[in-house]
């Protein structure tokens, strides 16, 4: 039996510092020297395209965690569909049936309060990678009082911020991972749990109201740095942490794969009511459970994650 109930905890994942603003020429255009005008023009053409270079504090804190799963970050995905709703969790309340609040499942179809690495590995999964056997779950989202099925769930798998891809690691066979703060009742930094409409890259604390063509997603991304030692812990937190500035902790030192999870609702506009099972939408929070095909895994990590290349996010398959 895995030690400990504690729910999850908020994590530290202090916002990325935008870059100094340039200095500005104030002087009419037709009066400063043409190299100057050059340099101006192409100072332009740059914050337009790359529309990180003018970035205020704020403005980097907000679109930064966005730029992995869209942007140009090495990464690759996982779509899966949803599997079964229960009131079960493996990790927090393994061994006892209906003791958790409603949570969705997705990936593995065989996941209950009862799984393990074993059992996981010899079930079928609802993911396009077939070889993703793993357990993904989390709270099941109300609106106005009824349950809301989810259209599907994407797994995106990338290096933690600014850290190098070739330290990366596969997971190990059984990890468990938990993120965000299913207690929370403020809200959480938007770089750990947070809201979106569709593929937008700006987050929120609290769910947006949404356009029918870019539909309400909860967002979770998990901690990216394990201790080298322990698949799971008595709080089921404190074996994994977050990289801080492109670096692991020294008390976790392996860098792994950052997942970032976003589930996708049939939800838009105005005016719903919206709840988690378990509190508020600023409870947001995930759970994962590695049961990967280990050597599918580690080729993944290899050919994707530690060579720099962006897989699968176009087609919504994973390589192979």
């Amino acid at each position: 039996m895995r030690p400990g109930t504690a729910g999850p905890l908020e994590p530290e994942h202090p916002a990325v510092p935008a870059p100094p603003s340039p200095r500005v020429d104030r002087r009419p255009i037709g009066t400063r020297p043409k190299v100057a005008i050059v340099a101006l023009a192409v100072l332009t053409i740059v914050a337009l395209i790359g529309g990180v270079v003018l970035d205020t504090d704020a403005q980097a804190a907000t679109r930064t965690p966005g730029l992995g799963p869209q942007g140009r970050q090495a990464q690759f995905r996982v779509e899966c569909g949803l599997s079964h709703s229960a009131t079960d969790d493996p990790i927090v309340h393994f061994g006892h049936e209906g003791a958790s609040h409603l949570h969705d499942f997705f990936g593995n179809t065989t996941t209950d309060a009862d799984s393990t690495l074993s059992s996981l590995l010899a079930g079928d999964t609802t993911c396009q990678q077939k070889l993703d056997t793993a357990a993904y779950w989390a709270p099941a989202l109300f609106a106005d009082g009824e349950k809301v099925d989810p259209n599907v769930s994407v797994a995106y798998y990338r290096p933690g911020l600014l850290v190098d891809p070739a330290t990366v690691q596969p997971f190990p066979p059984g990890l468990v991972v938990v993120a965000g703060d299913s207690t929370a009742t403020s809200p959480q930094p938007v770089a750990v749990a947070a809201w979106h409409c569709g593929s937008s890259p700006v987050l929120t604390a609290e769910p947006p109201d949404c356009p029918p063509t870019s539909m309400l997603a909860m967002r979770i991304a998990f901690p990216d740095c394990w201790d080298g030692a322990n698949l799971d812990s008595d709080d089921h937190q404190a074996h994994m942490d977050y990289s801080r500035a492109g670096r692991c902790p020294s008390s976790h030192p392996e860098p792994v794969p950052q997942l970032v999870f976003d589930i996708h609702y049939p939800i838009s506009g105005t005016g719903n009511t919206l709840y988690l099972a378990s509190g508020s939408t600023l409870s947001a929070h995930a759970d994962f459970m590695n049961a990967w095909d280990q050597d599918k895994l580690e080729q993944e990590v290899r050919v994707c994650l530690n060579a720099g290349r962006i897989c699968g996010v176009v087609s919504g398959r994973a390589t192979g």
